[in-house]
């Protein structure tokens, strides 16, 4: 991606997100308080097979051995409105994507379409995720303090294939429940530790996005911190088969309104 269409596209998130929050404030009145996060990572993938159909007639390949493990860059928006002490309404905005072409050492069948061995493979994976959530604060103490709560996530997912004049491509949305939890732990008055996780396994599949970061509190108003994000599922269906496991380095700006 172009780095003006990334900016743009980066602004165009942050305007959607305070829009909706500010709004909720606006109706709610001023009791509750608004942040607003952004997120950029250096993203690489330690994991990604796929295979489409997931039969005998589709080939079972790894999307890391064709294109190499990166890094690209990622970012996401989290907003947070804190209607009270207790509960909060959590929206999370978080696309990925990445278009890398290699080579494979075997020849793939993948969505009914042939694509040769030691060929130049151009790859295309996108997977956006879109989060609205509700968090409860159910501990607090002095200097540590930890949230539970559910989250509705909009998964769009596409894998495409292209050599050549061939292409396949298979994408897909979907709605994927999920549990939450949060802890954050204060060093002193300027430095925390804050995790979380959103995640949920069963039937053919799971979802895990685990994240740990140190934070500074440069006043009242702005967070500037440091961590590490590890997002893995995958499902495991008649159709589809797509397990993939990516590790972000990153950097976190927040404000508070």
């Amino acid at each position: 991606m172009k780095l003006y269409s990334y900016r743009n596209t980066i602004q165009k998130w942050l305007t959607a997100i305070a829009c909706l929050l500010l709004l909720t404030q606006t109706a709610l009145g001023q009791t509750g308080k608004l942040s607003i996060e952004l997120e950029l990572g250096s993203t690489s993938q330690a994991k990604n097979d796929v295979q489409i159909p997931n039969d005998l007639s589709g080939t079972r390949f790894s999307a890391k051995d064709i294109i190499g493990n990166g890094p690209w860059t990622s970012a996401r928006l989290n907003g947070l409105y804190n209607f009270n002490d207790k509960h909060a309404l959590r929206v999370v905005l978080a696309p990925f994507s990445y278009s890398e072409t290699g080579v494979s050492d075997i020849p793939i069948q993948y969505e009914n379409q042939a694509f040769q061995a030691n060929q130049p493979l151009k790859t295309d994976y996108k997977f956006n995720s879109w989060r609205i959530g509700y968090q409860y604060h159910f501990y607090e103490r002095e200097n540590h303090d930890m949230w539970f709560g559910v989250t509705g996530k909009i998964r769009d997912a596409e894998v495409s294939l292209q050599q050549q004049n061939v292409k396949a491509t298979n994408d897909n949305v979907g709605f994927v429940p999920l549990l939450y939890f949060a802890t954050e732990y204060r060093l002193n008055n300027k430095w925390s530790v804050f995790a979380d996780i959103d995640g949920l396994a069963g039937g053919p599949g799971r979802a895990f996005d685990v994240n740990v970061k140190l934070n500074y509190e440069i006043n009242n108003d702005w967070k500037l911190g440091i961590g590490y994000r590890a997002l893995e599922g995958g499902v495991d269906s008649d159709d589809v088969y797509n397990f993939a496991w990516f590790n972000s380095v990153l950097i976190n700006l927040s404000r508070k309104f």
